[in-house]
Parts: C-alpha cells; sequence; structure tokens
C-alpha cells in the first residue's frame, strides 16, 4: 500500500469515529420502553401441555335422540360438543376448574342431562389431574361440581338406566400419591352425597365398570393398582382384578376362573 493510500484511510476512519460515537450516545440517551398490562390484552392463553402432549380424545358420547350430536372429551384439553356431526366442534369447559377430561356420559333417560368427570385416567408423566364430577343439566351449557375433589382421575361414569338418580363413578385415583378417593362410587340423590362401593387399597382404583343391561343390578367392576414416580411406574399388582356385584353394588365377588394367575396390570371390560 503506497503511502498516500494509507493516509486516506487513516482520515476516513478518523472523520467517522465520532459520527459512530454520536450515534452511540444518541442509542443510550433514549429511555427503554416498557411493557404495560394493555399490551397483552389481545393475547390469548392456550395450552401447550404438559410436556407438550395434547391432543388425546379420552371419550367421546353421542346423542341417542340427536345423532348428529356429540360431547368428546380431551384428555389434555377441554370438552368439546359438535351438534353437526363433526363439521365443527365448540369447546364448553373452558371456565371449570379442570383442562384435563377423563370421561363423559349422557344420561339415558334423559339426554340432557351429561355427566362429566375430570382428570384423564392414564398413567403417563404428561397426564393431567382433575377436581372430580361435573353435571350439566342444559345440555353443557353450564356445569356443576358435585364432589369427589380428591379423585384426581376419573376413568367412567354410568347411570342406571331403571333410576336417573343413581349413579357409578370408577375414580382411578392420584397417580403421584396414596390415597386420595379412589375406588368405585355410587350415588343414590343424582351426586348430592356419594359412598364407596369397592375399594382395594391406597395405591389401587377402579379403572372400567359395566352394567349388565338385562338386570342393572349386576355390575362388574375393575380395579388397577399403579403409582408414579419420578424414575418409576408400577402399572400393575395383587390388587388388580376383575369384580362382579348381584346386588347393585352392596356386595362384590373377585372373578379368577380361567384368568391368568400373578399380578394383572391395566384391563378394561
Amino acid at each position: 500500500m503506497t503511502f498516500k493510500k494509507h493516509c486516506f484511510f487513516v482520515l476516513f476512519f478518523a472523520c467517522c469515529l465520532p459520527a459512530i460515537h454520536a450515534d452511540d450516545e444518541g442509542n443510550k440517551a433514549k429511555p427503554a420502553k416498557r411493557l404495560k398490562a394493555g399490551d397483552f390484552a389481545a393475547l390469548k392463553l392456550r395450552s401447550i401441555g404438559p410436556a407438550l402432549m395434547s391432543g388425546r380424545i379420552s371419550d367421546l358420547a353421542i346423542v341417542p335422540s340427536k345423532p348428529n350430536t356429540w360431547y368428546v372429551a380431551a384428555g389434555s384439553g377441554n370438552l368439546w360438543k359438535t351438534t353437526n356431526a363433526g363439521t365443527t366442534f365448540k369447546p364448553i369447559f373452558e371456565n371449570y376448574g379442570s383442562y384435563s377430561i377423563g370421561c363423559v356420559t349422557i344420561d339415558p333417560n334423559h339426554h340432557h342431562v351429561i355427566w362429566v368427570g375430570s382428570g384423564e385416567a392414564v398413567g403417563g408423566r404428561h397426564v393431567g389431574f382433575g377436581d372430580g364430577v361435573y353435571v350439566s343439566r342444559d345440555a353443557g351449557q353450564s356445569f356443576q361440581n358435585v364432589g369427589l375433589t380428591k379423585t384426581e382421575h376419573i376413568a367412567k361414569i354410568l347411570v342406571d338406566p331403571r333410576d336417573s338418580d343413581t349413579i357409578y363413578v370408577a375414580a382411578q385415583g392420584p397417580l403421584w400419591s396414596p390415597g386420595g378417593e379412589r375406588g368405585l362410587y355410587q350415588s343414590t340423590d343424582a351426586g348430592k352425597t356419594w359412598k364407596c362401593i369397592l375399594s382395594k387399597g391406597e395405591y389401587t382404583g377402579v379403572t372400567d365398570i359395566a352394567i349388565d343391561p338385562r338386570d342393572p343390578d349386576v355390575l362388574f367392576a375393575v380395579t388397577h393398582q399403579r403409582h408414579r414416580t419420578v424414575a418409576a411406574l408400577l402399572n400393575g399388582g395383587p390388587e388388580s382384578g376383575i369384580y362382579k356385584s348381584r346386588d347393585a353394588g352392596a356386595t362384590w365377588t373377585e372373578l379368577k376362573r380361567g384368568l391368568p394367575g400373578g399380578d394383572k396390570g391395566k384391563i378394561a371390560i
């Protein structure tokens, strides 16, 4: 590089430095803009978890008298209703205590009465817990919590086809801890009070139930022993089994004949 070119570059940078310095000083002089609560007024929160596991459908109920009307329970996101056979859906459980839905049941005698069990009854780390049983008496326009708030995970709800005041709730119970409200619960006053009619242990709940359509006094229930820790999942055990009642839940007999021996896992019936 010649001496003249060298001098040119030195003079050029010398002239630019004051401008750069002045621009930097100008930036420092500007006060920082602080966000206000109103800046977020147009934003709506949405569920992105937990563990990014959304989209699971845990249950589906179709109104017998209106086959285009369905109620769809999502494990990680609300209870949905369609009145056009699934073309469009509307969320109807956004303003209540649980976003996780385990099951939905329509009263066979009064199709505007909808029973909802909150808290999906699966054993993954991603699962959300619920806060009990809800009922709607206006086809999903509003819901009322009617108890069993410590169940956390409800697998199924059935209504006695002869008597709409008699409700059965299969409560799996807490996943991460013992105790809670777990087992098979019965109400004979449409959810005002509840009685546990089948219970096996502090880690064992009821994961499925069925009513004999020929004789509603005959019930079948499935127990499931489970417990999760951060590192492991106990998914089955000696307290898992199939039970039968011939007197609407007053007494129970375990069904063992023809089944494999040893510990059992999760069973559907």
